[in-house]
């Protein structure tokens, strides 16, 4: 069965203030500003030891290991597209928050970003900000699954930035985006497209596997929310894309010897191969953007590992900066900005 067409992305929802909110915004003493955070990438081979002694606190990797990941990133082009692509979001994001906001007569936000393991570092960013004269800042985490893993850590060092830095600052933060209608939208129109490539190429209808990383499994055995949150937007998604064959699978597990959750992508594909099919889509919604998860883990080891079983693996696009994207982060910062600014003065 041919999938159902992408629909025509809808434009950019503009969200009208109510007059209360709008003379809260204005009349307040508060400046507020956006911090988007995101886990940092090194931008070259050379970068990569001393961003892997970041992500470890300083405990040194075996270098066989180091080799592996210098390997890895050699073959997507000796670098990530992480700062490109986060750059380029941060500035969509920056435009749209402040040309509403001009026609509304509000004064502009500023919107920046920070790296919890490389450059530019979240603390660098919560400095700029202060320079900047903010005293409120909302920090969204570029990950909408919520995990103390993942999102609780860069929570952490954004706190932990502001206290030495700007201890004037008030910190607020989304905990949790993974049910927001524009992302799920944004989802859908990446994966309608690649599948429809994909049925048209076979000729024949192609399951999905939707992804997001994994993380230990003593982690969810503590009662972190990130499985069910990431099944939670996984069956919006095959919902909202009308997916009559999909599953979802945990990939990138870690390089230690305690066990992480699964299914892993191996074995879906497995699966899949056991039952006849010869196309796989895999889908990323537990990333927002290009990096080597999505460039080496799908792209490198995904589509070998499919090939060696008779499998064709596609994949669907990353989010990157495509405007329903941006469109999602703007639906969740603004109302939740100017909520705060009507109840606690200030936008």
């Amino acid at each position: 069965m041919k999938s159902p067409e992408p629909e025509e992305a809808p434009r950019q929802r503009l969200i009208e203030l109510p007059t209360v909110l709008r003379q809260a915004a204005s009349n307040a003493d508060d400046h507020w500003g956006i911090l988007l955070l995101a886990h940092g990438a090194p931008d070259s081979l050379a970068d990569i030891p001393a961003f892997l002694l970041n992500v470890r606190a300083g405990r040194p990797l075996p270098r066989e290991a180091v080799d592996e990941i210098i390997h890895r990133y050699q073959l997507i082009g000796g670098g990530s597209p992480l700062l490109k692509f986060t750059t380029r979001q941060a500035e969509a994001l920056a435009r749209v928050v402040n040309e509403v906001r001009q026609k509304q007569a509000l004064p502009p936000i500023p919107v920046h970003f920070g790296m919890r393991n490389w450059k530019p570092l979240i603390a660098e960013a919560v400095s700029r900000l202060s320079r900047e004269g903010v005293n409120r800042v909302l920090g969204l985490c570029l990950a909408p699954h919520n995990s103390r893993t993942s999102v609780g850590l860069y929570r952490q060092h954004l706190e932990d930035a502001v206290q030495k830095s700007a201890s004037g600052m008030q910190v607020e933060f989304v905990p949790s985006w993974h049910d927001q209608p524009e992302l799920i939208a944004a989802f859908r129109e990446k994966i309608l497209q690649a599948l429809n490539r994909a049925e048209q190429s076979s000729g024949q209808p192609v399951p999905v596997i939707l992804t997001a990383h994994s993380v230990p499994a003593r982690t969810i055995a503590d009662g972190d929310p990130y499985e069910d949150e990431v099944n939670e937007t996984a069956k919006r998604v095959a919902e909202a894309s009308g997916l009559r064959c999909w599953c979802v699978a945990f990939q990138s597990q870690g390089m230690t010897s305690e066990p992480w959750i699964g299914p892993t992508v191996e074995s879906r594909i497995d699966e899949l191969a056991a039952k006849g099919h010869r196309n796989v889509l895999i889908a990323p919604v537990g990333f927002v953007c290009d990096h080597v998860e999505i460039l080496y883990d799908i792209d490198v080891v995904f589509r070998e590992y499919g090939k060696e079983r008779g499998i064709m693996v596609w994949r669907s696009e990353s989010l990157n900066d495509s405007p329903l994207f941006i469109s999602a982060v703007y639906s969740i910062v603004t109302p939740y900005i100017m909520q705060k600014a009507a109840s606690q003065g200030g936008a």
